[in-house]
């Protein structure tokens, strides 16, 4: 069974919209594993400008099931994350200023920048996934930073699903078949929505967890929170 974290950084940009503790982030986590959410995804960047450094331990203290930090492994970050000691920490290489995350590791080049840096998460005993494209050399060299598991960037299969999704689907299949091969265990993640996550599960073997923000916000907004939920773990059976 694929676990479905929910990513809540949404919930955080509305609320900075207006000011205020409305929506909150906090309640938001709590009723989102109420109402079947599997674990509970926050990705603070360092302008805060949706998730803040108090609300990942506000949300720390609420998480029931699974907690995953993602950001860039700054100093800062890794301070935080040490901190509060999250079930897993997702590393991404995004800049500071990205809107969202475009890419994944080059693992080949940052292989030591990175083997550090999980070192030092697993002397915490937090489990480690690195966020990854999926180049077959690559991922092979991820092995090598000594992480958990990886994370697909779905976004290229979100955007050719339309199109073609058989051919869509193929690089990630054989990534999949790789990571396995390696002992890595297997996440995915970004523009995964109700119309294109069915296939990706039924076709990708050994996938662990998807974190799932923008799309399952977007959708609560005409479903209701509690529905979409319902909604994505029906495509996750």
């Amino acid at each position: 069974m694929t676990r479905l974290s929910v990513n809540i950084n949404k919930i955080a940009t509305l609320r900075n919209a207006r000011g205020g503790d409305i929506p909150d982030v906090v309640e938001a986590a709590v009723r989102s594993q109420k109402f079947g959410a599997e674990g509970i995804t926050v990705h603070p960047r360092p302008d805060e400008r949706h998730i803040r450094r108090k609300d990942v331990y506000d949300i720390k203290k609420v998480t029931i099931t699974e907690f995953n930090i993602e950001g860039y492994p700054s100093q800062n970050f890794i301070e935080l994350v040490t901190d509060v000691r999250p079930d897993q920490v997702t590393l991404v290489p995004d800049a500071h200023d990205a809107i969202t995350s475009n890419h994944g590791w080059n693992a080949i080049k940052y292989k030591n920048f990175l083997k550090d840096i999980i070192a030092e998460f697993h002397a915490h005993s937090i489990r480690t996934s690195i966020f990854v494209e999926t180049d077959l050399k690559n991922i092979e060299a991820v092995k090598e930073t000594g992480t958990d598991r990886i994370e697909l960037y779905t976004e290229p299969y979100a955007k050719n699903y339309p199109v073609n999704k058989k051919q869509a689907i193929s690089p990630f299949l054989l990534a999949a078949e790789k990571a396995k091969e390696m002992g890595l265990g297997l996440n995915a993640g970004h523009d995964l929505n109700l119309e294109n996550l069915k296939y990706f599960r039924e076709n990708i073997p050994y996938l662990l967890e998807v974190s799932i923000g923008h799309a399952l916000i977007s959708d609560a907004l005409y479903f209701g929170m509690e529905k979409t939920i319902r909604l994505y773990l029906q495509q996750l059976k």
